[in-house]
């Protein structure tokens, strides 16, 4: 019998299907206007952009001209790419447009989906920013996508690693840019740490489209980018924390293996207090005072590195270095280090050589990032499990897209065995059966050491095989393409293959292009071509005969996306396939949910060794305890998101302010009202308001006086005057410092006094700002032990923050005032760029990947120092894009300008 809620989603529909119906008649009105469309010349389909431009410009709105955009769109990539918009696939440019997710299964086109948005979206000139997982994608696409964009008149640019600054700058100036989402937010962050407006390298946001979005926006949620340089020396500090740890006993400390984590508990605090003490460590008489919060961040990671890291387990000591050991993979993994003091800690164990942590110098979550778009959509095979997620945190709504043609695959019930050895014997003995029938095989797994154990088990029975683990992108790119070849067995983790569709028979296109490579002549490039398809076509065939791809899950993930994303691989465009998943009580899901009860039950059941069980119940209670993960994932993700939220505010602030200082001409108003903020604050210190001539520290605010300001004021002179108050004194020091200040400004001239001005409050602001991120983290870190006293940890961190950016803001005034009253300048030379003024920094930009742990960006340092570039010079430009404006400031494309120049030639 139905439910209430079946028998209506039977009647009306569900919602989803209520909202795809709503795009339907613009989808009539887009296929009304193609006889239309499909009239006009080349030129008269180019001149479509110009004048859609105009009619933005006149007020019309983005949405009022999206039937007739779609329509040219669909029309020009038919012309130029030789494919045509599906109705589905316009649907999906729709809810793009409309800043949601649209999720679209594997094989529907979701990189042609996004020109439909893209290009509506970039008429007005503000700018589109499309996002991809990797360099390899984010290059292909701005290629193959790039030709529609070309051929309507936009330009396109393309960010990837390596890129100089005007590289960067000019791709960013595009009307739309392709990227990967690690070099959008680290430009992000150099751009708040440059000091003029021309040296920054990005526009104002105006819209962008995450493909894949659910990787970026959830699985890389918690790893934020971070900039870092190295901190002053604190090795001395490590080695005396690490010697006094030894002495803490069993009871003095409270373990957690799982979480691994372990804290002190009251007996531990009170015992590390009085060593710490006796030692001259702290100051005051508790380790959680204010001023102790970096000892706690010693005192914590030296607890971690004794009781939680094990040698020769987690890591070893090799060539005086200690070096981390994957847990995956057993392997030694060189040039990584633990952050947070953590690897000094165990530097300081193991008696080498301390190195320096970094310490942040600019971080940014995605989460974070993402939310500085105005607009913001995205695109996805898999979205609909963590909708609660993408509309809590990123207002997201996703709406599944129906696929073009019905879904032909079948989804088998999962197999559970009793250990690992008899799910892996069934795997192979399954993988053998498809290569006999011709079938092609694609094999799940959720590690890199899981799919070498699996590889050797296929080359024991000589099956032969591609391995795949999304290290080299291009390469795997192509693998994945032919792994619907006849009988082809591919292995890959979850996050292989990544915008990559597997084609029955394989990939024609990427096989012609490989082929015919090094061939130069057209005829027999073209025969060639011929043979490959007709070739290819053929076995194409023979695969959906052999009941096309057959899809293995080795175990079940934690999240039921990623299984969803694996599932998808077979059955694209109505193409016949088949999935299954083979489970053992060994696998991680199964020990953590119930796998004694499981056992027993199997056991009740008489299951031989080498039998399955196979049944619906199965599958409902792993998706139950997938959800329950889930769940949990994404609390620890949104609580997460409330800390950095803190963080967030406060870099915000930060970063418009230094804008708003970089736009600025003159920002002498700003520096007179610091000044005079600084000196009620030093005389109010000193002399407290409504207070006696008797309890003012006269002595105290002339030597402070003295120290920011350079000036010796005759204040013990002044207190002999009768009745001088407060305030008289405040206005006589300011006086003398507005006279001091015209003096030097009438010595320096108007330029560079306008020059220093700028210029000193901006390295304040970022050496201040430096600083605090340090406190925060330790900050961060400790705040979570208040829990014990009853207190929302929550709450404490955003007063304390608060409170630390007030003090912060306080030395930001007092540090540039003290350094503008007393710097000099050699005025027999012109004061250089900032940027050629300040020393180069060794920096390190950061992106740990979820999956594997490692670092995403390279370990390249990069310099904010010198920048070359002379828009007079073309040597000076390194690679301009054809289609971007031209350096030189014209105003023109490149390729029109001084490119039409360099071609003429």
């Amino acid at each position: 019998m139905l439910g209430i809620g079946s028998l209506a989603k039977r009647l009306f529909g569900s919602a989803n299907d209520r909202t795809v119906k709503g795009y339907q008649s613009r989808v009539g009105a887009i296929n009304a206007l193609e006889p239309q469309i499909k009239a006009l010349s080349d030129d008269e389909l180019r001149a479509k952009t110009v004048e859609f431009r105009q009619r933005l410009d006149n007020g019309e709105t983005v949405d009022k001209l999206l039937p007739e955009a779609f329509a040219v769109v669909r029309e020009a990539a038919w012309r130029v790419l030789g494919q045509r918009h599906f109705d589905v696939q316009l649907i999906g440019g729709m809810v793009l447009n409309e800043g949601g997710i649209a999720e679209m299964r594997t094989g529907e086109g979701k990189t042609l989906v996004s020109t439909l948005a893209a290009y509506l979206n970039a008429v007005g000139g503000k700018g589109v920013h499309v996002v991809t997982v990797n360099d390899y994608l984010a290059s292909r696409d701005s290629k193959w996508m790039g030709q529609i964009f070309n051929f309507l008149g936009l330009s396109v640019g393309c960010i990837i690693h390596g890129l100089t600054d005007e590289e960067r700058r000019a791709a960013y100036a595009c009307d739309i840019t392709y990227g990967t989402n690690n070099e959008f937010g680290f430009d992000y962050l150099r751009d708040n740490m440059k000091f003029s407006l021309e040296a920054m390298v990005q526009r104002r946001f105006n819209f962008a489209i995450v493909d894949e979005v659910d990787s970026i926006l959830i699985d890389e949620a918690r790893t934020p980018l971070i900039i870092s340089g190295p901190t002053e020396d604190n090795s001395e500090l490590y080695r005396a924390v690490n010697a006094y740890i030894p002495e803490l006993g069993d009871a003095d400390i409270e373990k957690d293996e799982k979480a691994k984590t372990v804290v002190l508990t009251e007996e531990g605090t009170e015992r590390m207090e009085q060593i710490l003490k006796q030692a001259g460590l702290i100051e005051g008489g508790n380790l959680y005072d204010i001023e102790n919060v970096s000892m706690v961040h010693h005192v914590n990671q030296a607890l971690r590195a004794h009781k939680m890291f094990t040698r020769d387990v987690d890591y070893i000591v090799k060539d005086d270095k200690v070096v981390i050991i994957d847990e995956f993979t057993g392997r030694m993994m060189e040039g990584r280090r633990y952050s947070e003091g953590l690897h000094q800690a165990l530097e300081a164990k193991e008696g080498v050589k301390i190195q320096n942590e970094n310490q942040t110098l600019a971080s940014i979550t995605f989460q974070n990032y993402f939310r500085l778009y105005p607009k913001l959509s995205g695109m996805t095979g898999t979205a609909s499990t963590e909708a609660a997620e993408f509309a809590d945190i990123y207002n997201l709504g996703v709406v599944e897209i129906p696929t073009n043609l019905p879904v032909s695959r079948i989804d088998e019930n999962d197999e559970v065995y009793r250990t690992a050895k008899e799910k892996y014997d069934a795997i192979i003995d399954q993988i053998e059966v498809c290569t006999k029938r011709d079938q092609p095989v694609l094999v799940g797994t959720v590690s890199i050491e899981k799919s070498e154990y699996l590889s050797e088990l296929l080359k024991k029975r000589k099956i032969t095989h591609n391995v795949l683990n999304a290290r080299y992108h291009e390469q795997e790119a192509y693998i994945i393409a032919q792994a619907g070849r006849i009988g082809g067995v591919t292995i890959a983790t979850n996050m292989a293959g990544r915008g990559t569709d597997i084609q029955l028979g394989g990939n024609i296109e990427m096989r012609i292009a490989a082929e015919t490579a090094n061939v130069a002549d057209p005829a027999e490039k073209a025969r060639l071509a011929a043979s490959i398809t007709e070739e290819m076509l053929a076995e194409r065939a023979k695969v959906k005969a052999a009941g096309g791809l057959y899809v293995i899950g080795t175990e079940r993930h934690e999240s039921r996306r990623i299984d969803n994303q694996l599932r998808g691989r077979s059955g694209r465009q109505g193409d016949p396939g088949h999935s299954k998943f083979y489970l053992s009580l060994d696998d991680d899901l199964m020990r953590i949910f119930g796998s004694e009860r499981m056992e027993s039950m199997l056991v009740r059941l008489g299951l031989e060794e080498g039998e399955a069980i196979t049944h619906p119940w199965i599958n409902k209670a792993l998706e139950k305890a997938q959800m329950k993960v889930e769940a949990r994932n994404f609390d620890i993700r949104k609580n997460l998101l409330k800390y950095d939220d803190v963080m967030n505010d406060q870099r915000k602030a930060i970063y418009e302010q230094r804008r708003e200082l970089m736009e600025a001409e003159d920002v002498s108003e700003h520096i007179t009202d610091m000044r005079q903020d600084v000196i009620e604050d030093v005389v109010s210190t000193h002399i407290p308001p409504r207070s006696f001539p008797e309890q003012w520290n006269i002595e105290g605010l002339r030597v402070e006086f003295h120290r920011i300001f350079g000036i010796e004021a005759p204040l013990a002179e002044w207190l002999q005057e009768d009745g001088i108050s407060e305030i008289e004194i405040s206005e006589r020091l300011t006086r003398m410092v507005d006279e001091r200040t015209q003096e030097r400004a009438d010595r320096f001239g108007p330029d560079a006094t306008r020059w220093l001005e700028k210029n000193m409050l901006l390295q304040t602001i970022d050496q201040q700002w430096k600083e605090h991120l340090l406190q925060l983290d330790h900050l961060r870190q400790t705040v979570t032990l208040r829990a014990y006293g009853q207190r929302d940890p929550l709450n404490e961190y955003k007063s304390e923050a608060f409170e630390m950016f007030q003090s912060m803001m306080g030395r930001v005034r007092t540090d540039t005032i003290g350094l503008l009253s007393q710097v000099e300048l050699r005025m027999d030379e012109e004061p250089p760029p900032m940027e050629e003024r300040v020393p180069p920094q060794r920096m390190h930009a950061t992106h740990l990947d979820p999956q594997t742990g490692e670092n995403e960006m390279d370990e390249i340092e990069f310099v904010n120092a010198r920048q070359a570039f002379d828009k007079n010079d073309p040597s000076t430009w390194g690679r301009v894009p054809r289609n971007a404006l031209c350096p030189c400031g014209s105003g023109q494309k490149y390729k029109r300008c001084h490119g039409a120049l360099t071609n003429a030639q």
